[in-house]
């Protein structure tokens, strides 16, 4: 799976470099222009998606910000006029399932989108399967020092009654697919990877959705791993210290 990551791009940035359009809100809403070593559900990540700006004319890449956690369209209101979030809060979709899954599969259809981050971190289970104890957590990140791209989709939904013309909630679910390699030992999913020459087919809003890149590990080979300190186990650390290596644990010495 994937529920903590790392972004340090400012969106404009991004923008210019990947060539879109930047539409990434930023307001108070927005996304987090800085750093953000510690990214978690529900707060306003960047993604990249592309869409057209006339019915006719070609699509285009917009880097866009959205709430990550999908709130699916036909999603109850709640008394407070927010989304009934009762249900699992969907961060994450299955690669295998994202075509019939009733909560995916419209999103699935032309409304899929790219979610950059610098890598993103996963806890490994120490001791005995069943037993609770404490988990090391691990940085799976691009070791050329580039952006990782992961495959999202987005979806928009508005308050029961709200008028037509009102800004929708955007959101949006990161897709993880089995892990492959070194990295199926520290877990059994891995965000779903889509490499630079794949973008745009991943993306394009009048195609059906790509089974093979569905199937496939996209950057996979570019992925490195290392061990992280526990300062991430707390969502309110967020520093460059949580992407270092963790220091090494002194040898346990022989009293003489």
């Amino acid at each position: 799976m994937c529920g903590r990551f790392a972004v340090t791009t400012d969106p404009a940035l991004l923008a210019e470099k990947i060539k879109a359009l930047d539409e990434a809100t930023q307001t108070s809403t927005g996304a987090k222009s800085g750093p953000n070593f510690n990214v978690a559900p529900t707060q306003t990540i960047t993604t990249v998606v592309k869409r057209h700006s006339e019915p006719d004319d070609q699509s285009t890449r917009r880097v866009r910000s959205m709430r990550w956690g999908l709130i699916p369209p036909w999603a109850k209101t709640a008394e407070d006029g927010s989304p009934d979030n009762k249900g699992p809060l969907l961060i994450n979709a299955r690669a295998e399932k994202v075509t019939d899954s009733p909560a995916f599969r419209n999103s699935a259809k032309s409304k899929r989108c790219l979610v950059p981050m610098d890598g993103w971190y996963e806890w490994r289970p120490n001791g005995e399967p069943g037993k609770k104890t404490p988990k090391t957590p691990f940085y799976m990140y691009g070791d050329d020092g580039e952006l990782l791209f992961m495959a999202g989709l987005w979806s928009t939904w508005r308050p029961k009654g709200a008028p037509k013309d009102s800004p929708p909630l955007v959101s949006c679910t990161i897709i993880t697919t089995d892990a492959a390699g070194p990295l199926a030992e520290i877990h059994d999913r891995m965000p779903l990877t889509i490499s630079a020459p794949d973008w745009d087919r991943w993306l394009d809003p009048d195609a059906p959705v790509d089974e093979g890149l569905l199937r496939g590990h996209g950057d996979l080979d570019r992925i490195a791993i290392r061990e992280v300190s526990t300062l991430v186990n707390n969502i309110r650390n967020n520093g460059p210290e949580l992407i270092e290596p963790a220091e090494p644990q002194p040898e346990q010495g022989v009293l003489l």
